[in-house]
């Protein structure tokens, strides 16, 4: 048996408890976790905003050690380091045959399967495909993917969801230029990754948006040159930064209708916003037809970053290797399985970056 945070029902709090895992069949991996990022995707997860089987092992964003493997499964080994991947290609569906991974139709369907059981027998299935709020998961062979070299794997727990999310959505669905200024609605552990890519990507101006004032010192770490508390006046405030224009990229990383709408009104005349928060469908944003045509913006979702985890990892690497991309500066505390529901709070109020898992 090993330890794991279950979602009995949607809504129900999270209980730390005992399941059996089964042994890796064909196709499966067994991993140890080391770390497990608390994200907000879980918390839509566990309120409903998003749905999946329930009963189900939370956590999406994780890394660890194999502890074994299954028959066919030759890219990784026992005691081999890896990050899990929560979305995996299928490899043959229409968007991966157009290069459009991120959009795989089959990505979440191990969602649905029966991961594990209860100590009485109850079927579990895994949140998002790979059950990361557990001592130990057993996944699909695709849900692994080597961990880099010389980041250590509490680290890079990180690179599975916050970092390929962040890092993605400048560099692949904003494509943000040198020069260019940039605003990120949201500083929390996507926020924190999309203002340090920001800074790699060569952004003259950034401007960190968040409803607490006392995110500032870590906005500023990451690459924030000016940091605006939210309010009303955010697009008034943000335009004032940049010699009335606006900024030309707008980045929302909250999920919400009005930060959605903060971040089209903050961007320039023919300025870009992309949406990374995932919000209800509750959350109604509204245009009318002439300032569509009269300010000529572009509004974008992006999913998982619109990256391709094998080809974004080892550049992700890379910079991490060279000092550029700082992880652990986005790890504001560090808890148990236990601790998960207080760092739901604690989200929901606004507070602190990334809460890590450690095991």
């Amino acid at each position: 048996m090993v330890r794991a945070a279950v979602l009995s029902a949607v809504g129900a709090p999270l209980e730390i408890t005992d399941i059996v895992l089964p042994e890796p069949g064909p196709g499966r991996v067994r991993v140890r976790l080391a770390a497990a990022g608390v994200c907000h995707s879980d918390l839509s997860l566990s309120n409903g905003t998003m749905r999946v089987p329930v009963p189900a092992v939370l956590g999406h964003e994780g890394a660890g050690t194999v502890v074994a493997v299954g028959e066919g499964v030759t890219h990784v080994a026992p005691g081999d380091g890896v990050v899990l991947n929560w979305a995996p290609s299928c490899g043959s569906c229409y968007h991966c045959g157009i290069g459009e991974v991120w959009l795989c139709a089959s990505a979440l369907a191990g969602a649905s399967a029966v991961h594990a059981r209860t100590a009485g027998g109850g079927e579990l299935h895994p949140g998002l495909n790979v059950a990361a709020f557990a001592e130990e998961t057993v996944v699909a062979a695709n849900c692994v993917l080597p961990a880099p070299d010389g980041v250590p794997l509490t680290d890079a727990a990180l690179l599975g969801c916050a970092v390929l999310t962040g890092y993605g959505a400048v560099h692949h669905s904003a494509r943000v230029r040198a020069g260019e200024s940039v605003a990120v609605f949201g500083v929390g552990g996507v926020g924190l990754a999309v203002l340090q890519a920001a800074r790699i990507a060569g952004a003259s101006r950034i401007v960190a948006v968040d409803v607490s004032p006392e995110k500032e010192e870590l906005a500023r770490r990451a690459g924030a040159t000016d940091y605006v508390v939210a309010s009303d006046t955010t697009p008034r405030e943000i335009r004032a930064l940049t010699g009335g224009q606006g900024v030309d990229v707008a980045v929302e990383c909250v999920g919400r209708a009005v930060t959605i709408r903060a971040a089209w009104e903050s961007t320039r005349r023919g300025g870009r916003a992309t949406v990374v928060g995932i919000g209800g469908k509750d959350q109604q944003v509204t245009f009318n037809a002439l300032e569509i045509f009269h300010w000529g913006r572009s509004l974008t979702g992006c999913v998982y970053g619109n990256s391709d985890p094998a080809r974004d990892l080892p550049v992700l690497a890379e910079h991490i290797r060279a000092g550029r991309f700082d992880l652990s500066m986005m790890v504001t505390e560090r808890i148990g399985l236990d601790g998960i529901p207080a760092a739901f709070d604690r989200m929901i109020a606004g507070r602190g970056g990334r809460a890590l898992v450690v095991f």
